[in-house]
């Protein structure tokens, strides 16, 4: 089993101002991938990002989702951060969630998001709204097992 942590990235919700509602879709919709979850962690934007990434990697969790900080405004460093942690980008993941059900939201194309390798452990950046994590997860679920099984040094199925 997949061992995942989710990691909401909202200024707002971790400051109290509102409930977060990403983050408990996005460990409601993991555990239906099958999925063993931690979280949703929820931190501001920024430092902390950096931060709960670190420790999740050093925490030996196959992999860590983020929901949040990937748009256009200044204070959207979710990306930023996760460059600073990974060691090896995995593009594809990235650009088909940005391409998911972009006919019926075009603005999905302006997310950041990254995905990538630190250690053993894949990162994948979510959207903060709730229909983007539902759209991410739509192109994760089907490739996770294998996104992991492969950063484990695993073969390609026959």
């Amino acid at each position: 089993m997949i061992r995942a942590l989710v990691v909401t990235v909202s200024n707002r919700a971790s400051a109290g101002v509102y409930e977060d509602r990403s983050g408990p879709l996005l460990v409601s919709l993991l555990q239906e991938a099958g999925c063993a979850v931690e979280g949703p962690m929820v931190v501001p934007d920024g430092e902390a990002v950096e931060a709960a990434l670190r420790d999740g990697v050093a925490a030996g969790y196959d992999a860590i989702v983020t929901t949040g900080g990937t748009g256009l405004t200044p204070l959207d460093l979710t990306p930023e951060m996760t460059a600073r942690v990974i060691t090896r980008e995995i593009p594809g993941i990235a650009e088909a969630i940005r391409q998911a059900n972009r006919d019926r939201v075009p603005t999905s194309i302006l997310s950041r998001g990254l995905a990538g390798q630190a250690a053993s452990t894949l990162i994948v950046n979510l959207p903060g709204s709730t229909g983007g994590v539902r759209d991410g997860v739509a192109v994760l679920a089907p490739v996770l097992k294998h996104a992991v099984d492969q950063i484990r040094g695993g073969d390609h199925p026959r």
